[in-house]
This record gives C-alpha cells, sequence and structure tokens, in this order.
C-alpha cells in the first residue's frame, strides 16, 4: 500500500499525461513520478511504447499476481486506489526491430515520426477526456512544446539527470562556438565559460560520439525545453547549488530528486525490460560488505577488450563479485568473451547474471563497493545505499556523472585513468575500495551524502519542499490554461 495513500487528495481535478523515453532508465523515474504525483490526487495517464510495453510483458510473464499481462503495469497501484491510467503507442518500427544495434536510425525516428504519433494518441484521449490539462515529457523528447501549445496542456518537462548535464546540453551552443564540440581541434583545455558550471575538464564533457544524429537529438530537444512552462529534476538541490540557482534565473526549475523506487512508493511496480535473477540467496552467504557488484547498465556499449581486462582483474583482484552481462548486447556468448576458465576460476567468489533488480543487490548487507558506468540512476541508487563507486564512465551523461561523483562528491573513484582499462589497474582500484580501512574516508564522505539524500526527501527537505512547490506552481499554471 502507497504511503501517500492516507493523505488528502487536493488535486483530484487535474489530469497529467506522463510519458518517458523509451529507456529503462527513463522509465523508472516516470514510473515513481507518476505514482508520487497521483498519490496527491492527480490523475494520470501513463504512456509506454507498444516495444517497451512487450519487453516488460516477456521480462515479468512468470511472476504471480496481477502485472503486465493484464495490460497494465499499474494494476497493483490502481487496487490501492490511485487514478493511473496506462496506455502504449506505437513508435515507428516493427516489434521486432533491433532496436539497441540499430540506435541511430531509431533516434531518427524518435525525433522525426513520433510526434505523428504522439499527436494522433493525444488528440484521441483529450477527445474523450477534456480533463487533461498538463503533459509531463521527457526532456530527451524534441516535441512536447508542440503537442501541449496544441492541445492547450501545460508543459512540465522532466529530466532524469543532474543539473550539470543540464546546464551543459543547454549551452551546446557555446561549446560549439568555444570549439569543445564540434571541432576538429579536439581541446583539451579547461571549459570555465558555463553559467553555472566553475569549471569542468574536457574529458567531463558528455560524450556525443561527434555523431550528427545524437547531436540532433540534443540540440532539438534543448531547444525545445525553453518552451517548457515549469522544468523539474532529479537531482538534489544541497548537491548542485550554483548550477540549479543559474538554471533557474532562465527557468522555473525544480530539483526534486532522488528519485528511487525506496522513497516515493511501497509499490512494486513491473517496469525491468529484462528478466531478474535473484541474487538474494548467493549474497545472504557472503560476509557483510565483501561483495562488488559490477553492472555497465541497460544500453551496455563495452567492447570485448575491456570486458577481457576487467575479468582478469576481477580474477587479480580475489574479491567477491556480483557482475551484470549481457551477452547479446555485445552480439557473442559468453564463451567467446571471457577469459578460458574464468567461471571455474572465480566459481566460490564470483556470480554472473544477465540483469537482476539493482536495488535490490546494492541495498543487501554484503555489498560494499559497486563498479559502474555512471548512468545517472545507478549513481543516485548507489549514493542512496551509500555503497562506494568505482566509475568507468562510457558514453553520454556518464562523463560528467563522473566528475560530480569523483571530484566534486567524493563517493567514488575513476577506473580509465588512461584511453584504455587495465587488468592491473582495475584490479588496484577494486583492492582499494573494498578493503574498508584504506577506502574509510571515501566510506565516510558517501555516509553523508547518502544522509543529505535522505534529508532532502524529509518533510521540511529541500526535494519535498521543491516539490510542493512545483505542484503549487502546476496548480496555477493549469487554472490560467482552464480560464483561457
Amino acid at each position: 500500500m502507497s504511503k501517500f495513500i492516507h493523505q488528502t487528495l487536493p488535486h483530484h481535478h487535474h489530469h497529467a499525461i506522463i510519458i518517458p523515453c523509451p529507456f529503462q532508465g527513463h522509465i523508472n523515474p516516470a514510473i515513481h513520478l507518476s505514482l508520487r504525483l497521483a498519490s496527491i490526487g492527480f490523475k494520470i495517464t501513463f504512456i509506454n511504447t507498444q516495444f517497451i510495453h512487450s519487453q516488460i510483458t516477456k521480462a515479468h510473464s512468470s511472476e504471480p499476481g496481477p502485472g503486465p499481462e493484464s495490460n497494465n503495469i499499474f494494476s497493483k497501484a490502481r487496487e490501492s486506489g490511485l487514478d493511473i491510467h496506462y496506455i502504449t503507442i506505437y513508435d515507428g518500427f516493427p516489434l521486432d526491430f533491433d532496436r539497441n544495434m540499430n540506435s541511430l536510425p531509431f533516434l531518427e525516428g524518435l525525433i522525426n515520426g513520433f510526434v505523428d504519433h504522439v499527436d494522433e494518441l493525444v488528440g484521441k484521449l483529450i477527445e474523450k477526456d477534456d480533463s487533461i490539462n498538463c503533459l509531463v515529457a521527457d526532456t530527451f523528447f524534441v516535441w512536447p512544446s508542440i503537442i501541449a501549445m496544441k492541445y492547450n496542456m501545460v508543459h512540465v518537462s522532466f529530466f532524469t539527470e543532474p543539473a550539470l548535464v543540464f546546464a551543459l546540453y543547454y549551452h551546446l551552443h557555446l561549446l560549439q562556438q568555444k570549439g569543445h564540440f564540434g571541432s576538429h581541434e579536439n581541446r583539451k583545455d579547461i571549459v570555465d565559460y558555463i553559467p553555472g558550471v566553475k569549471s569542468i575538464k574536457s574529458s567531463d564533457l558528455p560524450s556525443l560520439f561527434q555523431n550528427s544524429v545524437v547531436h540532433q537529438l540534443i540540440y532539438k530537444a534543448f531547444q525545445d525545453v525553453r518552451k517548457a512552462d515549469i522544468i523539474i529534476a532529479n537531482t538534489v538541490q544541497e548537491l548542485e547549488p550554483e548550477t540549479i540557482t543559474s538554471i533557474q534565473e532562465k527557468h522555473s526549475f525544480y530539483a526534486i530528486g532522488p528519485i528511487v523506487s525506496a522513497n516515493f512508493t511501497d509499490l512494486t511496480i513491473p517496469s525491468s525490460l529484462w528478466s531478474e535473477i535473484d541474487c538474494t540467496q548467493w549474497l545472504d552467504a557472503k560476509p557483510h560488505g565483501s561483495v562488488l557488484y559490477v553492472s555497465f547498465g541497460s544500453v551496455a556499449l563495452v567492447n570485448k577488450e575491456d570486458i577481457l581486462e576487467l575479468a582478469h582483474g576481477l580474477m587479480l583482484s580475489e574479491v567477491n563479485f556480483v557482475w551484470v552481462l549481457r551477452f547479446n548486447f555485445l552480439g557473442q556468448d559468453e564463451k567467446s568473451i571471457l577469459p578460458d576458465g574464468f567461471e571455474g576460476k572465480v566459481k566460490d567468489r564470483g556470480l554472473i547474471v544477465p540483469w537482476c533488480n539493482q536495488m535490490k543487490v546494492i541495498s543487501h548487507s554484503a555489498i560494499g563497493g559497486f563498479l559502474s558506468h555512471c548512468g545517472w540512476n545507478s549513481v543516485v541508487e548507489s549514493i542512496w545505499c551509500g555503497v562506494p563507486l568505482i566509475c568507468s564512465p562510457l558514453v553520454t551523461d556518464q562523463l560528467a556523472n563522473r566528475k560530480l561523483v569523483v571530484y566534486d562528491w567524493k563517493v567514488g573513484i575513476n577506473l580509465r585513468d588512461g584511453e584504455s582499462i587495465t587488468r592491473e589497474e582495475v584490479r588496484d582500484k577494486i583492492k582499494y575500495l573494498m578493503n574498508e580501512e584504506i577506502s574509510s574516508n571515501l566510506r565516510k564522505t558517501i555516509a553523508q551524502v547518502k544522509e543529505t539524500f535522505y534529508s532532502a526527501l524529509a518533510t521540511n527537505g529541500s526535494s519535498n519542499v521543491n516539490f510542493n512547490k512545483f505542484v503549487e506552481e502546476l496548480t496555477m499554471k493549469i487554472s490560467l490554461v482552464r480560464e483561457h
């Protein structure tokens, strides 16, 4: 039962459409935001793509009780009294189209064709129910302001990453002008001209692969976000004060994070795109803080050479580990990726799984560290559980997230000191992190940042206060829209 259900529900005349980007790291925060808004009386219509829904259904089909097989991942939430409706939308590609192996054509479709399907669906929804007055859309969509304006809705842009990344993407034009992005110069100097960002190394800027499609997506999305009525972000005021203040000089921007499954609701909503292996029994048999969790997230862009060095480093470190390794993403099978005899050599201390419930694993008392790609959800969840990080960022925002983790907040260490990973570096960094005595300062710091997270969500905490201010402004803007 949701812990918010028994509050008064003052916003029962408000009806919001919520639509996340069709990627695991964007869907989970959108689900928790939906539950939070529904718990204070909002009527919610949550839209997933048909492909995402089919993935969730397949992943959870063997689970007992009401789930996505009923065509509503929110069935338990509805049973508890929350007014959440769930529908799916065609994304422009057949269900059997491999969106990961063909990521660039898929992104092109999200940029150019998806808006037509959204327009058609929203039009039909509003024909049936004219109470819809708010659109909460992921910041990485390029069309929300067009749809919101056409159907007379308040436009809330939901940014699922930190304010630092928002500021960098927002000022992409400055990075281009100065030659730090899209230039043949390949500049390596410090960037110190982004409003709200004191300084950042070129190596910590989000990588866009110099790719025209990804660049086009981000550029268009951050043109569109300028027209949003309100922006909300999955970050914490106290941890990024200068950056947030700078954004607030231009926009109505609220830091309402951390948005993790442990804080907004007690309800479990099926959202994983892959079947989860339960690691609990294996972890229960391991000593407190003795296990390293290794995962590179849902879009694993790790090459074979790095996998081999990681595997050798894990063997050399002699620590216990759980390693999430999705071989299908690498286009190869397990035997051709891992070193000969790897599983035999680590069988008593290593568990390799294709996917798991990350929060369930890293909140287990046996976990003492997290070797991560620094996806924002992973960073947030690791801090929430007080687990220090070894950072090995791969692409996009992960490089800037590492800056926050390693250099600003000092809750993790960097793995990639050179261009590539070496097994010796992997071994040494793991041994450092997993030795509680040697890494005691890191552990004290993450305990403090964890406390900042928890405090932000307390009754008078910054994120809770900001959430209430956001709802207040949203309510006011909905009233103005109605009047017109």
